[in-house]
């Protein structure tokens, strides 16, 4: 079994973060394993608290997986401090990690802030170097690019800016009342466009999380990047079609709505 580690923030709520990656992981076919970088206080209305690790702690959970059990790819999401990026780019390089997909978590569905203001530079000068894909949103392709993106063009542009300058692909995701559900794809020099029909379900809570941990958890298994981004965005569709309802704000996706077996049967 191909395994998949996400670095990332807990959700206590259990629809983002690390808990969402774990569980696409495991519904992608890898096994999923954890470095936490801060505890939230969150659910589907807002964050009111972030609890970071240390960065030595942190260093010692990404060696311990490192050194036991070597993955196949690594997912790292929110990371709010420039120090906690300083380690995970310092063990990363250490062990040579491949398949490094960076989900650059800024602001949570809910509107919240993830991130530190100065850890966005050492994020763009440390970490994205590093990073096999990139895949901001429509305002953190902004950010990280330093221009304004307003439409398709826009995006194509952005997206050249950030992965020439850092060397990395670039996955820019639609949105945010750009072209719906299309997503454009930047690697080497060529562009492509991911085409998808805009799913009218407002629970949207953790699909960048989930649709990076998608993206890596098939490159673990193998396929090309392209082919990982065409998967990646079936099952967060199916995920977001399955139309689960929790929660007062924003809910979460079913991650599992493809999970059959007996273990998965409800009572009669």
């Amino acid at each position: 079994m191909k395994t998949a580690l996400t670095i990332a923030g807990s959700d206590c709520s259990g629809g983002a973060g690390i808990q969402a990656d774990l569980k696409t992981m495991t519904m992608n076919g890898v096994f999923g394993m954890s470095a936490v970088t801060a505890l939230t206080a969150q659910n589907t209305t807002g964050v009111t608290g972030i609890s970071e690790v240390s960065p030595d702690f942190l260093r010692q959970q990404i060696d311990m997986v490192f050194q036991d059990i070597r993955p196949d790819a690594v997912k790292i999401g929110m990371v709010s401090s420039a120090g906690l990026i300083e380690a995970i780019a310092e063990r990363l390089s250490a062990y040579q990690a491949e398949n490094i997909v960076v989900d650059p978590a800024m602001v949570a569905t809910s509107g919240s802030s993830l991130i530190e203001t100065d850890a966005v530079a050492t994020m763009k000068e440390k970490l994205l170097p590093l990073a096999t894909l990139v895949t901001p949103n429509i305002p953190e392709a902004e950010v990280l690019s330093g221009l304004t993106v307003r439409n398709e063009e826009d995006m194509l542009a952005a997206a050249k800016a950030i992965s020439e300058s850092q060397g990395c692909a670039v996955l820019v995701k639609g949105g945010h009342n750009i072209n719906d559900a299309n997503d454009l794809l930047y690697s080497q020099g060529q562009a492509r466009w991911f085409y998808g029909k805009r799913i009218h379900n407002p629970n949207t809570h953790g699909t960048g999380c989930t649709l990076s941990s998608a993206i890596a958890s098939n490159l673990a298994k193998g396929f090309t990047l392209e082919e990982s981004v065409r998967r990646a965005k079936e099952y967060i569709s199916g995920a977001l079609q399955a139309m689960l309802d929790l929660g007062k704000g924003r809910g979460p996706m079913n991650h599992a709505f493809a999970l059959q077996g007996e273990f998965a049967k409800e009572a009669d």
